[in-house]
């Protein structure tokens, strides 16, 4: 079996994957998310063909999906349909780790990598280059 081991930061963000398009068949995109103490995802979004499965490891995540929160923790799990605005936190003083499945694997290692190249440490993002790249990979930006 292949596996990918490719780790990618965005600011305090970290992603592992383990699986990706090229080791699934273009099925799905598996990876391990961290997010430290007080980091949020920045932008409320929703993917335009792609749902999401998040799963707790450690620390309590805290979900948005359609104005409704949700703490998951290790154990739980939340899916999150296409067309589902979302975004994700963590409101503790704890690392909050998940594991994400995402499928079809449109949503890969090189929107990630587009993402980080773009989110500096004290620089803010330039919002429009932001929305390019998420529109680009089927990510639709919702104001919040």
């Amino acid at each position: 079996m292949q596996q990918s081991n490719e780790v990618i930061n965005i600011g305090q963000l970290q992603l592992r994957f383990m699986q990706t398009a090229e080791t699934t068949n273009d099925e799905m995109v598996v990876f391990e998310f961290t997010i430290p103490s007080g980091a949020k995802v920045p932008v409320t979004h929703y993917h335009e063909t792609v749902d999401e499965l998040v799963c707790g490891l450690e620390g309590t995540t805290t979900s948005i999906v359609n104005g409704q929160t949700v703490e998951i923790n290790p154990g739980d799990s939340l899916f999150i349909p296409k067309g589902a605005t979302h975004y994700h936190d963590n409101r503790t003083q704890s690392v909050a780790k998940t594991l994400i499945i995402m499928t079809p694997a449109t949503i890969g290692p090189a929107y990630f990598h587009e993402m980080s190249a773009l989110i500096k440490p004290g620089v803010p993002p330039d919002p429009q280059k932001a929305k390019e790249i998420m529109l680009r990979y089927g990510l639709v930006p919702v104001a919040s």
